[in-house]
């Protein structure tokens, strides 16, 4: 692909001046800037990407295409490929993978790319942790490329035009939409076109203003999006490309009618991309009302299956123990990695971090109360090796992405399969080995069948006790609410 080259310029707002528009291939002097642009690349994201991925066991993870009606087969230079040199996305993007480190596409990369680029609707379902990101980036940053640059979308004060975005990727959690936007930066390092990033919990004018800089392409979450269409200060008019990132969870979170309005705004002839961890009728149904012909992309099986590079372990409980065999546990095991420890409650998640705290451990909570401040200070530290024990409701559970966590704990067990699947998924990421304690009482036997069933395909060992709390069916009724874990326990 050609793409504009020169003409438009931009400017970040953040004094690293205008950059150049550089189109699919970049300028003429592409080649002769290399060494400079692997320097700044250097300096704004460190070395190159390695978490000891074992790349070895991609080869065996089922990935299924299913083609659209009408579709005998895979359309030429849309077949799956095995290294990112295979990828047609021209030289720009090809640089910043490779100065990222990127050479071996995860399989739903592999997979999903070659479509996306093609221009065709796809759905993905894929576990986290399988390189989603780049899956859906790399293809947004590419057609707009081949696009050529945006026209500037008016001035400021009071009765300017709202801003026009190109591409849009809806996430449900903040969390998740900093971080789209924080991997981002990578792949469109140094390539002429705009990421911002838009979420509830922070001022919505200093978002604003970040936007009016020029935004090609906006990771928001539903309700702060529909607030900017809402005030007229963002149009989607323009908008030719939507992502629909973890819609399984956006649809738990009650968000369908903010994405149902906000993609009715949306020109009918955009390209959609569609990611789920899950595949249940709503999200199917939601896939047919909102994409054209689609590819539907499986990568593993659609039975909900946990990872089998995590090494699970389940102990069956008296709730007040759980707190002694939980430290009795981290002294034997914890050798100074990555934790996360989920629990039910707030107050809960308060409780143990100070309980925690006080045998020595560097450990710290993160959860809905605090302000988005505090979280993002909390994660940094977390990333940064500062805390190595992070305590988390599950607002943190689905879609955070720490490389190298080793271990998570299940100090309250989630209320179903499925949360427990995303729970223990943020350890053993991206082919990384990791390791999972869960404390099962009797108030989650409602769950004994479904876990006895993933740890058997996981071809992990069952509890007896667990077994035979699964066969009774459950006295105790499972899924009740851990009440905040006062009462002497710790």
């Amino acid at each position: 692909g050609g793409g504009g080259r020169g003409g438009g310029r931009w400017d970040d707002g953040r004094g690293r001046g205008n950059e150049p528009w550089q189109g699919v291939d970049g300028s003429d002097d592409f080649e002769a800037n290399l060494e400079q642009d692997e320097a700044a690349f250097r300096k704004e994201f460190g070395a190159a990407f390695s978490s000891g991925i074992e790349f070895s066991k991609y080869a065996d993870i089922p990935v299924e295409i299913d083609l659209p009606h009408g579709c005998a087969e895979l359309p030429e230079g849309m077949q799956p490929v095995k290294e990112f040199a295979g990828l047609k996305c021209g030289r720009v993007i090809g640089r910043n993978l490779k100065f990222a480190g990127f050479t071996v596409p995860t399989p739903v990369q592999g997979n999903s790319v070659p479509i996306a680029i093609g221009g065709w609707d796809v759905v993905s379902i894929a576990q986290t942790g399988s390189g989603k990101t780049l899956a859906f980036m790399l293809p947004i940053l590419y057609r707009l490329l081949e696009q050529g640059p945006s026209q500037p979308s008016g001035g400021r004060g009071r009765g300017r035009p709202p801003v026009a975005i190109r591409a849009l990727a809806l996430a449900p959690t903040r969390e998740l939409a900093q971080q789209i936007h924080e991997e981002s930066k990578k792949f469109a390092f140094r390539c002429g076109l705009r990421i911002c990033c838009a979420y509830g919990g922070s001022p919505f004018g200093e978002q604003m203003r970040e936007l009016e800089r020029g935004c090609d392409v906006l990771v928001a979450t539903p309700g702060r999006l529909d607030d900017m269409i809402g005030r007229d200060r963002v149009t989607l008019s323009q908008c030719t490309f939507l992502v629909l990132d973890e819609a399984d969870r956006m649809l738990d979170m009650g968000f369908e009618p903010q994405m149902r309005k906000i993609v009715s705004q949306i020109r009918p002839d955009r390209q959609t991309l569609m990611w789920s961890a899950t595949w249940p009728k709503e999200v199917e149904g939601m896939a047919r009302d909102f994409l054209t012909n689609f590819y539907q992309v499986t990568v593993g099986s659609l039975e909900l299956a946990a990872n089998k590079s995590i090494t699970q372990m389940v102990e069956v409980v008296d709730d007040n123990d759980k707190y002694r065999r939980c430290i009795g546990f981290m002294r034997e095991h914890f050798k100074g990695e990555r934790v996360i420890v989920f629990v039910e409650t707030k107050r809960g998640a308060d409780q143990l971090t100070r309980s925690i705290r006080q045998e020595g451990y560097p450990a710290n909570a993160i959860h809905g109360d605090k302000t988005q401040d505090e979280r993002d200070r909390t994660l940094q530290d977390f990333r940064d090796g500062r805390i190595m024990i992070l305590i988390a409701t599950d607002v943190a559970a689905r879609g955070l992405d720490v490389k190298n966590v080793q271990m998570v704990v299940n100090f309250d067990m989630p209320n179903n399969a499925e949360d427990y699947v995303h729970r223990i998924g943020r350890c053993g990421r991206a082919g990384a080995t990791g390791t999972s304690m869960s404390y099962f009482t009797r108030k989650n036997a409602r769950m004994g069948r479904d876990l006895v069933k993933l740890l058997r395909d996981a071809g992990q060992e069952v509890p007896r006790d667990l077994e035979q709390m699964a066969m009774s069916g459950g006295g105790g009724g499972g899924g009740g609410r851990y009440a905040g874990g006062g009462r002497g326990r710790y």
